[in-house]
């Protein structure tokens, strides 16, 4: 229990703050769906930043792994990655497509520690 509880939060692995930020939403009660890469390797059980989530591994290259993360956007509260900014949007994922689905999308650390837009522009967050 803690204060996200009943709260579900879509992580895209990637690089960089991510996995720390899920590890902590995650110890505040919310239900963290972690989408990695196809064929990454397997976690280990033994990696901290991992803990408390359920993840999915999705080709987000092909057309059915991008519907995979939009279908799983229509029931979520958010949904951060830890890419360089414009990938999500290359990919198909990026925080238009996931609004256009339920209106919601949030936490974009890679934003939020600066390397955005030079004018702040690339700030997206909702939640």
């Amino acid at each position: 229990m803690g204060p996200l509880t009943g709260t579900k939060i879509i992580e895209l692995a990637g690089i960089g703050p991510g996995p720390f930020c899920g590890m902590l939403l995650s110890d505040m009660g919310a239900e963290v769906i972690r989408v990695d890469r196809a064929g990454a390797p397997a976690r280990r059980p033994t990696d901290v930043l991992t803990r408390g989530r359920k993840s999915i591994a999705v080709d987000l290259k092909s057309a059915a792994g991008r519907e995979v993360v939009l279908k799983l956007c229509e029931s979520s509260d958010a949904l951060f990655e830890g890419f360089r900014p414009g990938v999500t949007e290359r990919l198909g994922v990026g925080p238009e497509e996931c609004m256009g689905r339920n209106g919601k999308t949030g936490l974009r650390p890679h934003d939020w520690l600066g390397s955005g837009r030079p004018d702040g522009s690339g700030l997206r967050s909702r939640y």
